[in-house]
This record gives structure tokens, C-alpha cells and sequence, in this order.
């Protein structure tokens, strides 16, 4: 017998929200979800029945949620923490974010939260609401940026090597360890289907607009590309529910989705990329060149903001001690601020397309990174260089690696450059560079208090 659920009050819900709910009439529990800084998703699961008061009051946080350490322990140089006595903060419902959890034994939904901060405004520090102040001025400006990403990732054996590493899935098809490269297999998709055509169905039931999957530079590496949207909150919180549900199939399916940096030394890295065009309010892209020989000014001064604002931002695009191991030479990674034509060895890359369709695919991130900071951070280095008219030098035709100067970032330099930047202070303000920059500078000593492995074998009898 199917069990009956009160509706919440029509009144307290927005119209797409309560649509959603309507569809999912055995729904009995909804996961509210707050991105961290780390875009870890931290909240609370609550009954159906309780919906409605948490449309129409809220729900209950600890400050320190956004920017708790890697381990889930809170930062206490934020500020966040025991200086303000470790305070709640009332968390909101995300209109229309309300979408479903279809890989659970009992239906459920899920649904994203913006913090306040106290006086009835949105948390300055929220990693979503960066993104949003960012997209402001470019309203100001009439401009809307249309935003696709692309996320790789591995997946694994949910259980250990002998030594403690990660060990690539037994093929479905052969019945043996993946040990082989063969990217953009069509055999590896096929033998996989039973893994991508469940994350395809829970795209599906969750309004999720995925609409390719291929087999990547590695065994068991693969990468799930979303389609552009005009609302980049939107673009990223399709990201945030693609995760999610990539992680929850290959679970339910004996495996474990990463997506770590570089989680095989001798192996390829998973990147996140940004696929950026913008409309005027005539709806053009404004990227589109005016003669076919010719970048558009545009699109030359955009790419311009992104090189000068590389530095500052690296802190957002690699925020990990991990995410430094994904910076090698000829692995497809860029190790320069150069830009090109349908060229995977520069940073900014112009892919191939037609006129209508030209945009930027920013190529630094990694797999790892918060698809909200990291977007924002895109997006406001693009109108930084719109604002100035940077010009970004000519375009990297052929291998940039040998053409420009190789550059191996470091995480404590990335670190001092985020919390030094004006560029962060004056885009994303001085209590989120603060923030972010001292839960960075946590993790970053606490990480190397630790002795590792090769620090045993290496030095414990030689020295």
C-alpha cells in the first residue's frame, strides 16, 4: 500500500519547487544540502512533513559548516568558530533547487540551503552567493554569461590494494583489473554502460542536463559533460547534483567514484573545465569574431582578465595539497597562461565551433575544486579583463608546452598569493579571501605535520 504524505502548504513553496514535490508523491525524506568551501555537502535529512516549516522559518547551521578543514573540523583562525561561540545561522531553501534522490531504497528529494548572516542578508562567504555577487555585475553590465562544465573523475574498487592505494574496478565485460588506456574507447563506454546508464537515469530523474559521457586518458577515468546554460548558479548546482550522483551509483554498483586531482602518480589527473560565452541583451555572443580571421576584441580582453588573474584565483582552482600533483608536463595540463585555437595544451582554449557558439574553456581546474568558487573566479577574471581591455598577446598555435615557460605551481605559494591578492579582496571581499585563505593555510600545516610512507622508506635507515 502506498503510504499518503500531508502536502506542504502551497503558500510556503515556489511554483517550480512545489511541482517537483507534486511529482514525487512517495517522496517520505528531503536532504537539505549547504556546499562547503571545499563544495563537501554538509546539512541535515529531514521527514517530508517538516518541508514546509523549513520553507517558511528555515533551518538551523553552525556558521562554521562553510568553511570547516578537509576533515570536517572547524577552522578556528576564520573566526567562525569558538570566537563567536560557535553560532547557528539561519540556512534558506534555494528556490527550484528542489530535485530528486532517485538511488535510494525510500524515494526521497534533495535540496540546497544559503546561509544568512544574521541580519536577514545571504552570508557574504557562502560559496554560492560569491558566485551570484559576481554575476550581478555583469547584469550591471547587460552581459549574461552562459556556462557548460565538464567534470572527470575515477572510478575504483571500494576496496583497498594490499598497500592501501586504490585499485581500478574489475571489468563488467572481461572480468579482469582495467591496466590499459584507451581514451575515448567506445568498448570501455559499452563494457561500463551499466554504470553510465545509471547515472544517465538519475540525470534524468533529477532534471539534470548531462549529455555526454567518454572514457578518459586513464583505466577507469571518465568524464561526464553537462550542457550550457544561461543561469550559471544553475550550471553549477547541476554539477554539485552530478557528483553526488556519480559517487551514489558507483557505490550502489560496488565502486568508488574520486574525484581527486591526481589520485595515480603514473597516471592522468581529472580537471574541471568551464565553457564560458556571453550574451549581450540582445542575446548575441559577444565572443563571436567579426571577421573570420579575427578574434572578437571581446574575447581577446576576457582571456586577457584570466591571465593576470591567474595567480590570485590558482588558490580556488587547486585547493588541495593534491591538487599540485595534477601540474605535470605533457599530461594535458596547463602549465602556462597561454591561449589557442582548438588547442589542449593552453590554458584558455577557443574549442572548435562555429561563430554563434565561440566561448572559452578554461582548463586549470581540477576535478577536486568547488565548481561555485571556481566559476566565480572564471567569470570575474573575464570581466576584470573586459573592464580593462587587457590585451592576452597572440594565440599559442602547436604545442604550448615547448612554446612558453613552463610553470610548476606550489600549494603554500598559492596559498600566500590568494591572501595577499587585492584582485580576491576587491571581487569576492575581504571576509571571504580571509576565510577561505586561513581554512587553506590550516589544512596546508596540518598536512605536513604528518609523516608519510615514502619519508619512511626513504630516510628511516639511510640517514
Amino acid at each position: 500500500m502506498t503510504r499518503s504524505h500531508a502536502a506542504p502548504d502551497a503558500s510556503s513553496l515556489p511554483a517550480e519547487d512545489l511541482r517537483t514535490l507534486a511529482s514525487l508523491p512517495d517522496c517520505e525524506h528531503v536532504d537539505l544540502l549547504l556546499p562547503d568551501m571545499n563544495g563537501l555537502l554538509r546539512g541535515k535529512r529531514i521527514v517530508r512533513a517538516a518541508l514546509e516549516k523549513v520553507y517558511a522559518d528555515g533551518v538551523c547551521l553552525p556558521m562554521s559548516l562553510i568553511a570547516t578543514d578537509i576533515t570536517g573540523n572547524t577552522v578556528e583562525e576564520t573566526g567562525l568558530g569558538y570566537d563567536i561561540g560557535d553560532e547557528d545561522r539561519i540556512c534558506r531553501p534555494v528556490p527550484g533547487s528542489l530535485r530528486a534522490v532517485p538511488w535510494t531504497p525510500r524515494p526521497g528529494a534533495q535540496l540546497l540551503l544559503a546561509m544568512e548572516d544574521g541580519h536577514g542578508g545571504t552570508f557574504e562567504a557562502n560559496p554560492r552567493e560569491v558566485l551570484r555577487r559576481v554575476l550581478a555585475r555583469f547584469a550591471e553590465r547587460g552581459l549574461t554569461p552562459v556556462v557548460a562544465v565538464e567534470l572527470e573523475f575515477y572510478l575504483f574498487d571500494q576496496r583497498a590494494g594490499a598497500d592501501g592505494r586504490p585499485r581500478p574496478t574489475i571489468n563488467p565485460s572481461t572480468g579482469r583489473r582495467n591496466s590499459s588506456t584507451q581514451v575515448y574507447s567506445m568498448e570501455d563506454l559499452d563494457d561500463y554502460r551499466g554504470f553510465t546508464d545509471a547515472v544517465a537515469a538519475a540525470c534524468r530523474a533529477q532534471d539534470i542536463p548531462a549529455d555526454t559521457a567518454v572514457a578518459e586518458y586513464a583505466p577507469g577515468q571518465f568524464e561526464i559533460n553537462l550542457k550550457h546554460r544561461d543561469d550559471a548558479l544553475l550550471a553549477c548546482d547541476d554539477a554539485v547534483y552530478l557528483k553526488r550522483a556519480i559517487k551514489a551509483v558507483a557505490q550502489q554498483q560496488g565502486a568508488q567514484a574520486s574525484f581527486m586531482a591526481k589520485p595515480l602518480a603514473g597516471q592522468a589527473g581529472s580537471g574541471m573545465h568551464i565553457h564560458v560565452s556571453l550574451l549581450d541583451g540582445e542575446g548575441r555572443n559577444v565572443f563571436a569574431p567579426a571577421h573570420e580571421d579575427a578574434p572578437a576584441d571581446a574575447l581577446r580582453h576576457a582571456v586577457g582578465g584570466l591571465q593576470r588573474s591567474l595567480d590570485d584565483c590558482l588558490l580556488l582552482f587547486a585547493p588541495h595539497a593534491n591538487s599540485y600533483r595534477r601540474f605535470v608536463l605533457n599530461a594535458f595540463v596547463p602549465l602556462n597562461d597561454a591561449w589557442g585555437y582548438n588547442n589542449r595544451t593552453v590554458a584558455m582554449r577557443i574549442p572548435h565551433s562555429d561563430a554563434r557558439n565561440t566561448r572559452i574553456e578554461h582548463r586549470i581546474a581540477g576535478a577536486d575544486a568547488n565548481v561555485y568558487l571556481v566559476t566565480a573566479a572564471v567569470l570575474a577574471g573575464m570581466l576584470h579583463g573586459l573592464e580593462h581591455r587587457f590585451d592576452p598577446g597572440p594565440p599559442v598555435a602547436g604545442n604550448a608546452y615547448a612554446q612558453t615557460e613552463v610553470r610548476t605551481p606550489h600549494w603554500r605559494q598559492a596559498i600566500a598569493d590568494f591572501m595577499a591578492s587585492e584582485f580576491v579582496q576587491a571581487q569576492f571581499g575581504e571576509r571571504f579571501r580571509h576565510i577561505y585563505g586561513q581554512q587553506k593555510l590550516k589544512e596546508m600545516h596540518s598536512f605536513y605535520t604528518e609523516v608519510t610512507d615514502l619519508e619512511y622508506a626513504w630516510y628511516l635507515r639511510s640517514v
